[in-house]
């Protein structure tokens, strides 16, 4: 009994950690075309790849423009703006 209790008690620990982890990150690659204190645009193929930087912005090595980097970021929502849309298109089919 107490081995069923333990195996619970473990898998709804590890599920809860898979929950918690947080957004996925992502890399970009590629050579530093511009560099200020907020912010790092690299390119990436034919691409211009701009990316904030902050105080919390860890970075290893002597980061400069021309320097190839490997930047890891993850995306998140600055404002979200809500359309009603429902109620307007119901009136439209009447």
């Amino acid at each position: 009994m107490k081995r069923i209790i333990f195996v619970i008690a473990i898998l709804l620990l590890s599920v809860s950690i898979a929950f918690a982890a947080g957004p996925n990150t992502y890399q970009v690659t590629g050579p530093v075309l511009e560099l200020t204190k907020d912010k790092i645009v690299v390119q990436k193929g034919k691409d211009k790849w701009e990316i904030a930087l902050d105080a919390g912005t860890k970075v290893k090595g002597e980061l400069k423009v021309g320097a190839k980097v490997t930047i890891e970021y993850t995306m998140k929502a600055a404002t979200i703006e809500v359309k009603e849309t429902g109620k307007k298109a119901d009136k439209k089919k009447k």
